[in-house]
């Protein structure tokens, strides 16, 4: 009898198989690829303005992880230069900094970073970082890697350096919101 009931109670759940979606991961490549040093996996090398001088490498791209993680490379070339206070609705983002320093707020927290320290910024609180050093780099991680691989792509392709109002269109358009000016060096 109860080998019966299993029976019947597992075919009748097949259909409920049928309804729920296959997760987004399986539908990536079973592919590992490396990102050599120095190199972005696309774009090349993208020479960013307005927000700053800095040139940046996309390492693992949303397209990579259907949209669930991306890693980006930032060597910063714009002692005293940063973001303006700003908000991701829906990623977290954390900034391990390779070489250099820099100055964060995170909500009403300062924080200073130097070679090998990380920092997590959580989603819908706003934050700023500047460069403090005279040269830098960090690594960027988003997750989920929504539309700053394209905020960064928008940034790269202006021929001139763009105006403060272009440069918030261009935070809007990428699902970011501008709240408050750069942060400011103590």
């Amino acid at each position: 009898m109860q080998r019966r009931t299993f029976v019947r109670t597992t075919l009748a759940a097949l259909p409920l198989a049928a309804a729920f979606p296959t997760p987004r991961w399986a539908e990536r490549s079973p592919k590992g690829f490396k990102i050599p040093a120095g190199e972005g996996r696309y774009h090349g090398h993208m020479q960013l303005k307005g927000v700053n001088q800095n040139v940046l490498d996309v390492k693992v791209s949303g397209k990579d992880t259907n949209g669930d993680l991306a890693i980006f490379e930032q060597t910063s070339l714009s002692q005293g230069r940063g973001t303006p206070l700003h908000i991701h609705p829906h990623q977290d983002e954390i900034f391990t900094v390779l070489d250099g320093e820099y100055a964060f707020l995170v909500g009403d927290d300062k924080y200073r970073l130097k070679t090998g320290d990380s920092i997590f910024l959580p989603r819908q609180v706003p934050h700023a970082w500047t460069q403090v050093s005279a040269r830098g780099k960090m690594q960027v991680t988003l997750q989920p890697a929504g539309k700053l691989e394209d905020f960064f792509v928008a940034m790269a392709a202006f021929k001139t350096e763009p105006t403060p109002q272009q440069v918030a269109d261009v935070f809007a358009a990428c699902d970011m919101q501008v709240v408050g000016p750069p942060l400011k060096i103590d």
